[in-house]
């Protein structure tokens, strides 16, 4: 059959090398560009009703030439994306990214690996990923680790895995209702706890009721007398207390959670120790950071993320588990497709979809090695502990002006505030609606992206200060901008007489 011997899918076998060649080169310049220049940029700009109806197009059937494909993306994808390159986006725990991470996944897409397992050299890179993770924590020779697409998996994972040591690996057939199984499991974690917890219970079939939400102290850690007091309810009522969830960097106020004495409670209670560290756990890396993280190494599971502090692209999650057996147990299925042999491709064992839920999985280590030896552990660390270091210099300047009120401790590199203008006469419902829209105000100004929290029950404007492109004086223009835009919508709502101060307002700079 003749035709099929002159069949191609370009641009996968392109006709004209030197042309794609040509285009790839100016598509990776305009990045270069793009990134290179992020400053004069707006932060973040709303879509154009027109932007976005071009992309209700219908499925295409004829193609189309890569420089139109690559105009469409320059023109209507890069202007409106979420905007966290940029050094004054601070709404989310959200990393920066590097070139090299970037140029990282290049490199992975045109080798197109599919790390699910075989004997291949791209696993080796990410079971190297794990041994330097291993040593960071501090754990035994046992453990294994998996790279996945951040914290909400690996804090799945590492339920699970907690789940199938609890129950027995029986379970796994049997069902977390078998009444052979003995009584209910039971587990906490802080009310502060990132929502992905209470989901992962929720997917694993234990059920939300099943998790804990222990209150927290005035610096908004677990409150360790409250847990001990739970569990023994627990106990009393017949119950099986199996997983203590501790927080190292909490999602809303940066809150670590007292690990070494969390390890030291779940030890007597014979309990699983996992640490949600999905942004702060990687605060082992700055000296000044990581005796606060003092007892991570006595946990049993640890989930991070290294495109948050990590400065990783998107996505690279990671789950680490102190006895890889634990993993196996919990995940390994015997199958005939992915039958194994001493010799060839199909040696290696174990292999990644052993340790976790994936088959297919892409060549994420590759971005993260290359982090991690272009910039050194050092000069990671340095930037992470500079966040930290900015962090308290914008607590600094909060405290110092009247109109600004700061709404929780700044523990790393979070800080929640408001705008408050004690002589407005708004009232505190007021107040939370008039830095909701302050919020968006600034959003929407392209100047800065903070984001919205609820504190003690209040609207709290939440900077999060991840990436390791912003300085000093982009936190002077964030506070500038508050306070400009805050006064205007006193002074309009005072002169409109409205009661609801979520009116809009003109946010040009």
């Amino acid at each position: 059959m003749p035709e099929l011997e002159s069949f191609s899918l370009d641009p996968a076998s392109p006709s004209d090398w030197s042309a794609v060649r040509a285009q790839g080169h100016r598509m990776l310049d305009d990045l270069f560009d793009h990134l290179a220049q992020i400053r004069e940029r707006p932060v973040w700009q709303p879509i154009p009703a027109e932007v976005r109806a071009a992309f209700d197009a219908p499925l295409p059937a004829a193609p189309v030439a890569l420089a139109e494909a690559h105009g469409r993306f320059m023109t209507q994808v890069l202007p409106y994306a979420v905007g966290n390159t940029h050094p004054r986006f601070m709404g989310w725990v959200h990393g920066g990214g590097t070139v090299e991470g970037m140029l990282a996944e290049m490199l992975a897409a045109g080798l197109n690996a599919n790390l699910g397992g075989r004997d291949q050299m791209p696993l080796e890179v990410e079971r190297q990923i794990v041994r330097w993770m291993r040593d960071l924590f501090a754990f035994p020779a046992t453990a294994g680790g998996l790279l996945v697409t951040g914290s909400s998996m690996a804090n799945l994972i590492g339920v699970l895995v907690a789940r199938t040591r609890a129950l027995g690996v029986g379970s796994r057939e049997t069902g977390v209702a078998d009444p052979s199984l003995g009584r209910p499991l039971v587990a906490y974690t802080a009310a502060s706890a990132h929502g992905c917890v209470a989901q992962a219970f929720a997917i694993s079939g234990l059920g939300t009721q099943a998790l804990r939400h222990v209150p927290v102290d005035a610096d908004h850690r677990m409150d360790l007398v409250a847990l001990e007091s739970l569990i023994a309810a627990d106990r009393a009522a017949g119950l099986r207390p199996f997983l203590v969830v501790g927080t190292a960097g909490t999602v809303d106020t940066g809150a670590v959670d007292d690990l070494d004495a969390l390890a030291t409670v779940a030890e007597r209670q014979q309990m699983w120790f996992h640490v949600d560290g999905a942004f702060g756990a990687l605060g082992m890396l700055a000296p000044e950071i990581a005796p606060r993280l003092r007892g991570i190494e006595r946990a049993d599971s640890i989930a991070l993320d290294f495109h948050k502090w990590g400065q990783v692209p998107y996505d690279a999650g990671f789950i680490l588990v102190r006895d890889q057996a634990d993993q196996l147990a919990a995940f390994a299925s015997p199958a005939a497709y992915l039958a194994r042999h001493p010799r060839g491709l199909a040696a290696g064992s174990p292999w990644p979809c052993d340790l976790g839920p994936d088959l297919s999985r892409g060549f994420r280590a590759l971005k993260v090695w290359f982090t991690l030896v272009t910039h050194g552990t050092e000069r990671l660390g340095a930037a992470i502990g500079h966040s930290c270091r900015l962090a308290q210099r914008l607590k600094d300047r909060i405290d110092a002006h009247p109109l600004l009120e700061r709404l929780a401790p700044v523990a790393l590199n979070i800080v929640c505030f408001r705008y408050a203008d004690p002589a407005s006469g708004l009232s505190a419902a007021q107040v939370d609606r008039l830095n909701t829209e302050l919020v968006a105000d600034l959003q929407e100004s392209g100047i800065a992206v903070p984001s919205t929290t609820t504190v003690g029950g209040r609207t709290a404007i939440r900077v999060a200060l991840v990436n390791h492109r912003t300085v000093a004086s982009d936190l002077d223009v964030l506070l500038d901008a508050v306070l400009r835009l805050g006064a205007r919508r006193v002074r309009l709502a005072a002169t409109t007489r409205l009661p609801d101060p979520s009116f809009p307002l003109e946010t040009t700079p």
